[in-house]
């Protein structure tokens, strides 16, 4: 039988309201409620039994939620590693080591991974990141210094939010 997967809400965050999703080996998704079709997809490509455990997810909504009120700025649960492809997982682990505060562009990333001239597939492997915020995406920026894409709440403006509760600095 194939592991069964817990999902529950995060409401009234700064960000808007969360779904997350999680199994008993940690988080696995974190999605905006309003793009439902994206953590449908997510669930599908997984083809678990799915479902509604809001005490299951309390813990990790705890601690996202404290991020986002700047009251967190590491997260000290695990995260399901299992369910992403080999490419973005290492992709997504060097991308969940860039500090808080701190912003790396896509090639850094993609060097640092030891595939120098991959980063657009880094660029691809942050915009299916079925964590976002946990695994901060958001701290990928171009090497021009600039932000360059992000799918979750309002785009744009919500990666320069969280960079901003962080005290990022950019060029």
């Amino acid at each position: 039988m194939k592991q069964e997967l817990f999902l529950g809400d995060l409401k009234h965050t700064p960000v808007g309201d969360l779904r997350l999703v999680v199994s008993d080996l940690g988080l696995v998704a974190v999605e905006w409620a309003a793009a439902q079709p994206e953590l449908d997809r997510i669930l599908r490509r997984l083809a678990r039994p799915v479902r509604e455990d809001q005490g299951r997810v309390a813990p990790y909504a705890e601690q996202v939620f404290q991020y986002l009120t700047a009251q967190r700025r590491e997260f000290n649960f695990a995260i399901d590693w299992s369910v992403l492809r080999p490419f973005q997982r290492t992709v997504l682990e060097a991308v969940y080591a860039i500090p808080y505060g701190e912003a790396h562009a896509y090639a850094a990333i993609a060097a640092q991974i030891g595939r120098p001239r991959a980063y657009r597939a880094v660029g691809r492997a942050n915009a299916t990141n079925p964590i976002p915020l946990v695994i901060p995406c958001h701290r990928v920026i171009g090497t021009d210094g600039k932000l360059h894409g992000y799918g979750g709440g309002d785009g744009l403006p919500t990666k320069a939010w969280l960079l901003q509760l962080e005290g990022a600095v950019l060029a």
